[in-house]
């Protein structure tokens, strides 16, 4: 999949994609979420992207901010100052982009205690996905899964 192609197609869909999320039977879309999604992570290796760590910051919750903090041998007030910031919903998200703990070779600094944003993104196997539509429209310009996976709901949905 070349990135450049299906960035464009996914901005160009958009409003194709948001009248699929938009149909009354949310069951058959949550039916096929699980397979489409082995199915998108099958062929596409996030190691070789990584764009939801250059362009998105993941909640941090208190309780993730204390576990990371720890890791890393911080206090978690210095941890906050370092690495994060309050944003206009009152959420602690990383300063800047990419995201600090973004290594070099596209793999994760604290994977093992990373933020539940992170575990749940890109949210293609739960109902997160069409309930909420305008998060899963952004995602589809940011990860080639859920891209794929909107064009393959298209076809059995």
């Amino acid at each position: 999949m070349n990135p450049s192609d299906w960035q464009k197609q996914a901005k160009a869909n958009q409003k194709k994609y948001a009248r699929l999320l938009d149909i009354r039977d949310k069951n058959r879309i949550l039916s096929k979420l699980p397979e489409l999604h082995v199915e998108a992570f099958s062929k596409i290796d996030c190691l070789t992207c990584a764009n939801c760590c250059k362009n998105h910051s993941p909640r941090f919750k208190q309780p993730e901010i204390k576990r990371i903090s720890k890791v890393l041998g911080m206090k978690e007030g210095e941890f906050a100052v370092t690495y994060l910031r309050l944003d206009n919903e009152g959420d602690y998200v990383t300063k800047k982009s990419p995201c600090p703990f973004l290594d070099t070779d596209n793999t994760c600094k604290i994977y093992d205690d990373r933020p539940s944003d992170c575990r749940r993104y890109p949210y293609t196997d739960e109902d997160v996905f069409y309930k909420r539509p305008l998060l899963t429209l952004k995602n589809a310009t940011i990860c080639p899964a859920v891209f794929y996976i909107l064009e393959k709901l298209e076809k059995v949905v």
